[in-house]
């Protein structure tokens, strides 16, 4: 299939995990993908791919019919301290106004930004039995990571006054096999050490990688994909019961260990970063994915897990 064929496609911090999965499916699809990166020398890319540094801005843009901007540190990689908040904040401010400024340069600008986000921005809910979903229309939370996330959607918006479309993709968890968050989820699960954390009943918001990329995909040819996008899939489901699901699928037992126990080991652990990304959650719906037709390949845990693992 050769959707893109002639479409020339700039990926900024193409080098993770979604960026080398987009670019392969770009390449497919007969599009010409550039990158920008800090060490486009050192970059590992799909063959047919071409890294730049981000000095080529703006003249990189000329051409370019979509910018997808993936830029910045894993939120998940380290533990929270003041100096890491500072570097996962100007991992993706600096390079998102980067963008902003070339754009603002460019002789011909591009059709669309796609500027990546987060369902943290929505906060954590409390973990009760009758949580409710929740879509776009979604007020949103307060917090480092909600800020964070806020700070970074508002750096894109000033496109749009130079009439590109903005996309904010807000991402859930996203599960591959090669990286990102089911290997570690995994660990534990394989080794006999597999249980809830705390109360697992907090919301968790998935996503199947192989339909995020398609999202994405989704993203840059149809114009009516504007605003906040959730990219979860459409059953999101709660801690304990992703973690039961992994355990059936590699036929371990899971230990019934106290909430307060797991709750106050991680906290321990990996400190404030524990309340928002793995005690805390929130039941997050792709509202809007879903009303523009948008069909998911991968709509249960199971069905993914099967996929994967």
């Amino acid at each position: 299939m050769d959707a893109f064929r002639g479409s020339r496609i700039l990926i900024a911090g193409g080098t993770g995990l979604v960026g080398a999965r987009l670019t392969g499916a770009l390449l497919q699809q007969g599009a010409e993908v550039l990158i920008l990166s800090r060490n486009p020398d050192d970059a590992h890319l799909p063959q047919g791919a071409q890294a730049h540094g981000w000095q080529a801005l703006p003249g990189i843009l000329e051409g370019c019919c979509a910018v997808i901007n993936l830029t910045g540190e894993g939120i998940a990689d380290h533990r929270w301290t003041p100096a890491r908040k500072k570097a996962l904040e100007s991992s993706r401010m600096g390079p998102t106004r980067s963008l902003l400024s070339a754009l603002e340069k460019a002789r011909e600008r591009p059709s669309v930004l796609i500027n990546a986000s987060a369902i943290g921005i929505y906060g954590t809910r409390a973990p009760e039995p009758t949580q409710e979903p929740i879509d776009e229309a979604e007020a949103l939370g307060k917090g480092f990571l909600p800020e964070l996330c806020r700070a970074w959607e508002a750096a894109a918006d000033p496109a749009q006054a130079l009439g590109v479309r903005v996309v904010k993709l807000r991402t859930g968890v996203v599960l591959a096999r090669e990286g990102g968050a089911l290997p570690k989820l995994l660990l534990p699960v394989r080794c006999f050490a597999g249980t809830p954390f705390g109360s697992g009943r907090q919301g968790f918001s998935w996503i199947h990688i192989e339909d995020l990329i398609r999202l994405i995909l989704e993203c840059i040819r149809n114009p009516a994909f504007e605003g906040p996008i959730n990219a979860t899939a459409p059953h999101p489901c709660s801690q304990a019961a992703f973690t039961r699901l992994l355990a059936e699928r590699l036929h371990r037992p899971l230990w019934p260990l106290p909430a307060c126990l797991t709750r106050n080991t991680l906290r321990l652990l990996v400190g404030e970063m524990a309340e928002s990304m793995l005690l805390g959650g929130a039941f997050v719906l792709p509202g809007k994915a879903l009303d523009l037709g948008f069909s998911f390949r991968f709509s249960e845990p199971a069905e993914a897990l099967e996929d994967l693992v």
